[in-house]
């Protein structure tokens, strides 16, 4: 069953000015809905593109957006800043209304859009409990019931009685999440605020919206955080200058989206005037090769090896080099360091060399960094972005198996055996 059910939805807004423009223009716009024409000002809006100017004062925010959300769902909005994700939110959460289009939600909504929302700063944070419980139709009774769990799961039990004004960023949005997701909304809508908190209660917000659709309401969940995004959200939107660019299974629109500005590149090399480094060593190239290279997508069962070549610049020197291999999404999935005890280096061009065997990386893609010790302890140069890389599994043709999770996916001995 859809809870939200989003149709043909525009935002459109006046730039450098605030409300939707001048008397002038407002008569304007009467005159052509009398007389049943078009908004003149439509016709002359310009794009959601923030890097690029144009003649026009009006731009629009969102454009032709159709989406739905079935009960029990965890849709992420993903896109990069400005892209229209906030207003869409804002949209929803009847912040601001829609220039056109319809949009039909059942179930009572709780909106985290950013810190604080919904808080008053002259009330203590007890009060402020009790004031969103009531804005969402809750009864007096049924806050109470849930009180000292949102207070505990807040964490600023010391300062509940005091007035929420005197509250850091931090404490802010920990009790604004905990008062938005305890109290029983059919619907959570969920910003970019989780970024404010700490790294352990960002676990426990994101172990939480689980329960949470795990009880059969309806979460919506903007970040720039991808790995959360794949972990949390089942379905995802990818919102691109106010339109919808790509919609579906969380997994794939995440990688779609972070692997638009890193395609597979095999190779790269410096001439030595632009060669990265300092005054111990500096780079030729970095690559990576196997057997059959006839496109630029590696079979998941293909053995690789990634290439790097130097220039030592200083005798004696005891080096080390670890290499590193993130997913798209920026999590490390294993580090490699050459062989210990390091031995002394002499001046010089040098190369290694690291093996990767097949049926160990999952499908997906994937980049490499290189760091460079010397004396195993201390680093003297970091190289953050060289070659990326995609690997492909074939059978990912074959529905049953679908897309397997984790970064890593060796092919190990797990076999079923009948016992006489």
């Amino acid at each position: 069953m859809d809870v939200i059910k989003v149709e043909n939805l525009y935002k459109q807004y006046r730039l450098g000015q605030v409300s939707t423009g001048s008397i002038a223009h407002d008569l304007n716009r009467w005159w052509h809905a009398v007389r049943g024409k078009e908004d003149p000002y439509q016709k002359i809006t310009g794009l959601n593109n923030r890097d690029q100017a144009d003649s026009s004062e009006y731009v629009w925010a969102l454009q032709d957006i159709n989406f739905s959300v079935k009960q029990g769902e965890v849709l992420g909005i993903i896109g990069k800043n400005g892209a229209g994700k906030s207003t869409l939110l804002k949209i929803l959460s009847k912040v601001t209304s829609p220039t056109k289009g319809n949009i039909k939600v059942k179930g009572r909504i709780a909106s985290l859009l950013e810190v604080g929302t919904g808080f008053h700063p002259e009330l203590t944070g007890r009060e402020n409990i009790f004031l969103n419980g009531a804005i969402l139709g809750m009864t007096k009774a049924e806050i109470r019931s849930k009180f000292d769990e949102i207070v505990v799961f807040s964490g600023v039990e010391k300062y509940i009685d005091t007035p929420v004004k005197r509250y850091s960023s931090g404490m802010y949005v920990r009790l604004a999440f905990a008062v938005a997701a305890h109290l029983e909304p059919e619907i959570l809508i969920v910003d970019e605020v989780l970024a404010v908190g700490d790294a352990e209660f960002q676990k426990k917000c994101l172990g939480k919206m689980k329960d949470v659709s795990g009880e059969g309401r309806t979460v919506l969940f903007v970040s720039h955080n991808m790995a959360a995004v794949k972990s949390l959200c089942t379905e995802a939107i990818w919102v691109n200058k106010g339109i919808i660019e790509l919609s579906g299974n969380s997994n794939e629109i995440v990688d779609q989206y972070v692997s638009m500005d890193k395609k597979s590149k095999f190779y790269i090399d410096w001439n030595v005037q632009d060669a990265p480094g300092n005054d111990w060593i500096t780079m030729n190239s970095v690559s990576l090769t196997y057997e059959s290279q006839e496109d630029k997508i590696l079979n998941i069962k293909t053995p690789f090896q990634i290439n790097f070549d130097f220039n030592v610049l200083k005798n004696d020197l005891v080096l080390n080099l670890s290499m590193h291999i993130y997913s798209i999404t920026d999590e490390c999935v294993f580090v490699v360091t050459t062989e210990l005890p390091a031995k002394k280096t002499s001046q010089g061009k040098h190369s290694a060399v690291c093996f990767v065997p097949g049926d160990l990386l999952n499908n997906g893609s994937y980049y490499v960094k290189c760091f460079f010790v010397k004396d195993e302890t201390i680093p003297i140069f970091t190289l953050e972005d060289t070659i990326s890389f995609e690997v492909h599994d074939e059978r990912q043709s074959n529905k049953w198996h679908g897309q397997y999770p984790g970064l890593i996916r060796p092919n190990l001995n797990f076999k079923i055996k009948k016992h006489e």
